[in-house]
């Protein structure tokens, strides 16, 4: 265990938890060592063995077992008594709800999604900017038989691989939309499998500008075998609403196998898909003003709270 003194605490160096009973680094290194080991144990449902998770992220063991200690500590992190590996807890889902809760994303749309996934007979998503890239918010099961595309949730969007990433990236201006796809790794994001991506991914700068002049010509994104083997996927891109001048909000896409969206089947999803976009630009302002009437009633809290004079203590 890392030895530190009470003086190291009482600095402001060192943050003291009192669920662990030490004191904490409080430093970036601290949080990205957290976050990686948070990363790394998403898709371990049975869980890692700490010696297999340190040399995964090659990092000492002792550093990896005092920042189990402290997720385990919170509740994020639970160690199985029988085999010793660790595995993340459903503390983290639960907080994701609870955000997607609060802000109301899921409500405004899921209706327009049902009514698309019926529509096409297929799977389709609703996905929201979030700073520099997008984020999955709900989705819509319309397949009833044979072959059945669903992927997790909890998944990346990939920009420049995914119809929903090409339909967001072609209403930005060229130069950022390049910004941010280089950024986050080009051609193979560094988040990502090479294994897992489609045999047609786009691989340069050129191909990228070709997908994304096409795809504001179409009005929509369209990915064929690029983010998935043998899936293809269309999505157009939405605003927060219906005003032409409005901020894009996120995008609405519709996937399948190969098989069923040949060019003919995807023809005839362009105009739904179109359409959804807009039955999502018209509902999403109420989106706002169901998120907003919390801070609307907090904030006539404190206006009615009487205001300090002039010059006094505060």
């Amino acid at each position: 265990m890392e030895i530190v003194s009470n003086m190291e605490c009482a600095s402001g160096t060192l943050g003291y938890d009192p669920r662990v009973h030490c004191c904490l680094p409080m430093s970036t290194t601290a949080v990205e060592r957290c976050l990686n080991v948070v990363e790394a144990l998403v898709d371990e449902s049975a869980g890692v063995a700490l010696v297999d998770l340190a040399a995964r992220l090659d990092m000492p063991n002792s550093a990896i077992h005092r920042t189990l200690a402290i997720l385990a500590s919170r509740g994020y992190v639970r160690q199985d008594p029988a085999t010793q590996a660790y595995a993340l807890t459903l503390r983290l889902s639960t907080l994701g709800f609870r955000l997607l809760g609060a802000r109301h994303l899921p409500d405004a749309g899921q209706q327009v999604l049902q009514r698309l996934a019926e529509q096409t007979g297929e799977y389709c998503r609703l996905a929201v900017v979030e700073g520099d890239g997008l984020a999955w918010i709900a989705r819509a099961q319309g397949s009833t038989q044979g072959l059945r595309y669903e992927p997790p949730m909890g998944g990346e969007v990939v920009l420049h691989t995914t119809a929903t990433g090409k339909a967001w990236l072609a209403t930005l201006p060229e130069d950022e939309a390049l910004r941010v796809v280089v950024a986050r790794g080009f051609p193979v994001p560094r988040s990502s499998n090479p294994g897992t991506l489609g045999k047609a991914f786009v691989r340069t700068i050129d191909e990228l500008r070709a997908h994304l002049k096409d795809t504001r010509r179409r009005g929509y994104g369209l990915a064929i075998e690029e983010g998935e083997p043998g899936i293809v996927a269309m999505a157009a891109a939405f605003r927060a609403s219906e005003d032409p001048r409005a901020p894009i909000a996120g995008t609405v896409s519709v996937a399948g196998p190969l098989l069923r969206l040949g060019p003919a089947r995807r023809e005839k999803i362009a105009p739904l898909l179109a359409a959804a976009a807009r039955d999502l630009a018209a509902l999403w302002p109420l989106r706002q003003h169901q998120a907003g009437i919390p801070r609307i009633a907090e904030a006539r809290t404190r206006a009615a709270k009487p205001r300090l004079a002039r010059g006094a203590s505060r």
